[in-house]
C-alpha cells in the first residue's frame, strides 16, 4: 500500500460514524466466520450453520441423542455439525460405527481437545490423553487391574462381600420407600476404591457421602447446556458466571481427595508389598528405567478417572435395573424364579452360576441396551486424512459414534424401544449379539468392561435374591432420564420387600 494512502485511511477511520464502523466490523467478522466454516470438498453433509453459533440450536442438550436421530432421518448415517471451533462428524448404524471404532480404529485413536475436559484433565490420565502417554498408562492400568483380581476369584469375593453390606443397608429401610441412589453408588464405588485405594468406605461415612454427592452433582452438570456452551465458546464462557465454574471447582475437590489418598500411601509405602493401584504406580515411578510418562500428575488423573468412572457407570446401570424390575414385575418374578432354582437362598450368587441362568443374564444385557448410558459414546479424533462411506474426513475432525443408533436399530432388534429380554435369548439359551456395544469397542473401548460385567451380574442377582422391588403405594414410576456424563434415571423412590 502506498505510504501516501495511510493518512487518508487514518482520517477515514477516525471520522467514520460509529454505526458505519459497527456494520463494517460485523460484515468483516461474518465473512471471516463463513470462510472458516467452509466444508472441505466431499465432506459429510449437514444443516446450514448459523453465523458464529454453528449448529448449537440444532441440538437439544437435555436429550442430544434424540436430536441426532432426527438429523439421521434427513441426512443419513453420516453427517457433520459445527459447535464453535469444533467440527464434528457423527456416524450412525452398526457398520459405520464398527468402521470407526474397529476397522479404522488406528485412524480414530485419539481424543479431541474438548475445552472443558482439557481444563480439567489437560493431557494426563487414561481417558483424554493421546499417543505414547495414553498407550503406556492404559497398558499399565490393564495389567494392574488384572493383577488385583480382575476376572479372578478375588474380585468376585470383594463384590460378594460388598453385596452383603448393601443388602444389609437396604434391609434397614424395612420395606419403606427410599432412594436407592447413594446406597448403590457407595457399594459400587467400594469395589473400585478397594482396587485403587486399598480400602472401602462405610455407608454411614459422612465424608465419603459428601464425596459421592459431589460426584453426582459434577456428573449431572457435565452434561448441561452450560458445559456445551463452554466447549463451543470457551474464550467467552470463561468470563460469564454460571454452573460451569462449579464443575471446575468440584473437579478440584475430587483431585484434592485423590492427592490426599496418594500422600497417605507415600507415608507407609513399602515397594515390596503393593496393596493397590496407587502402590503399584508409585513403584513404577521409582523404577530406574521408568517411562517418562509415569509421574505423580499422571498418577493423580489416572486414579481420579478410575475412581469416578468406576463409581458412576455401573451404579447408574443398576439404578436402571431396579427401576425396570419394579415396572415389569412379571420379568422380576422370572429372574427370581431362576435365582431360586439355580442358587437358592442358602448361598450367594457366583459368576459360575451365570451360564446356568440365561434369563437373568439376558435381563442384565437388556437393561444395559435400553438404558443406553453413553448414548453418543466418548468422542474420537481423526489422526490422519481418511474416508468414511465415500466422504472425506480430514485429520483433526472430531468423530462421534452414535451408540444409540446401534442399540436401538429397528433392523437389528425385534422391539428396540421396549424392554424385552428375548433380544438376548434363543431357544431358551443366552444369545450373544454383535450389535450389543454399551462398552464401545476397539482399542479405546471401556477399560473397566470386564469388571463392570462381573459387578452387574453379582450385584443384580444378590439384590433380587433378597428383595422384591416395587413402586411405593399410589406412585407410578417413570422412565424419564436426565442427561449428565451418563444418561441416568430421574431420582426415584422404591420399596424393597424382603423375600
Amino acid at each position: 500500500m502506498p505510504l501516501q494512502a495511510v493518512p487518508g485511511l487514518m482520517w477515514l477511520w477516525q471520522n467514520m460514524p460509529f454505526q458505519t464502523l459497527a456494520v463494517f466490523l460485523g460484515l468483516f467478522l461474518l465473512i471471516a466466520d463463513c470462510m472458516k466454516r467452509r466444508r472441505p470438498k466431499n465432506f459429510p453433509p449437514g444443516p446450514l450453520p448459523l453465523p458464529f453459533l454453528g449448529h448449537v440450536l440444532h441440538v437439544d442438550f437435555k436429550q442430544p441423542h434424540r436430536s441426532v436421530e432426527k438429523l439421521v432421518g434427513k441426512y443419513g448415517n453420516i453427517f457433520s455439525l459445527q459447535f464453535g471451533n469444533l467440527t464434528c462428524v457423527i456416524v450412525n448404524g452398526f457398520e459405520l460405527v464398527k468402521e470407526v471404532l474397529v476397522h479404522q480404529g488406528e485412524c480414530f485413536l485419539d481424543r479431541p481437545q474438548i475445552p472443558s475436559l482439557y481444563e480439567i484433565f489437560g493431557t494426563f490420565g487414561l481417558i483424554t490423553s493421546n499417543g505414547h502417554s495414553w498407550k503406556q498408562q492404559r497398558r499399565f492400568a490393564l495389567s494392574t487391574l488384572r493383577n488385583f483380581g480382575l476376572g479372578k476369584r478375588s474380585v468376585e469375593e470383594r463384590i460378594q462381600e460388598e453385596s452383603r453390606y448393601l443388602t444389609d443397608a437396604i434391609e434397614e429401610e424395612k420395606g419403606q420407600p427410599f432412594d436407592p441412589h447413594f446406597k448403590i453408588n457407595n457399594a459400587v464405588s467400594n469395589i473400585i476404591c478397594s482396587i485403587t485405594f486399598g480400602d472401602r468406605f462405610e455407608y454411614h461415612d459422612s465424608h465419603f457421602q459428601k464425596l459421592l454427592r459431589l460426584i453426582d452433582e459434577t456428573g449431572n452438570l457435565q452434561g448441561s447446556i452450560w458445559i456445551q456452551l463452554y466447549d463451543s465458546f470457551p474464550t467467552i464462557m470463561k468470563w460469564i458466571p454460571g454452573p460451569h465454574h462449579t464443575i471446575f471447582k468440584n473437579w478440584e475437590k475430587l483431585k484434592c481427595f485423590v492427592r490426599e489418598m496418594i500422600a497417605k500411601h507415600k507415608e507407609d509405602w513399602n515397594p515390596s508389598e503393593t496393596r493397590d493401584f496407587i502402590d503399584c504406580y508409585l513403584k513404577e515411578i521409582a523404577k530406574a528405567d521408568a517411562d517418562p510418562s509415569f509421574h505423580e500428575e499422571n498418577l493423580v488423573f489416572s486414579t481420579l478417572e478410575l475412581f469416578f468412572a468406576g463409581t458412576d457407570t455401573t451404579s447408574t446401570t443398576i439404578l436402571w435395573a431396579l427401576l425396570y424390575m419394579a415396572i415389569y414385575p412379571d420379568i422380576q418374578e422370572r429372574v427370581q424364579a431362576e435365582i431360586d432354582a439355580v442358587v437358592g437362598q442358602s448361598r450367594q450368587p457366583a459368576m459360575d452360576d451365570r451360564d446356568n441362568m440365561p434369563y437373568t443374564n439376558a435381563v442384565v444385557h437388556e437393561v444395559q441396551r435400553i438404558s443406553n448410558i453413553f448414548p453418543l459414546n466418548v468422542p474420537r479424533m481423526a489422526t490422519s486424512d481418511t474416508t468414511l462411506a465415500g466422504f472425506y474426513v480430514p485429520k483433526g475432525t472430531v468423530l462421534i459414534s452414535n451408540l444409540t443408533s446401534v442399540l436401538f436399530d429397528k433392523t437389528e432388534w425385534e422391539t428396540p424401544h421396549t424392554f424385552n429380554p428375548k433380544h438376548f435369548l434363543e431357544d431358551g439359551q443366552f444369545k450373544k449379539r454383535e450389535t450389543f456395544l454399551p462398552f464401545s469397542a476397539g482399542k479405546r473401548g471401556c477399560l473397566g468392561e470386564q469388571l463392570a460385567r462381573i459387578e452387574l451380574f453379582l450385584f443384580f442377582t444378590a439384590l433380587l435374591q433378597k428383595f422384591t422391588f416395587q413402586a411405593p403405594k399410589d406412585v407410578t414410576l417413570s422412565l424419564q432420564f436426565r442427561m449428565g456424563l451418563t444418561l441416568c434415571p430421574q431420582p426415584y423412590q422404591i420399596c424393597a420387600l424382603s423375600r
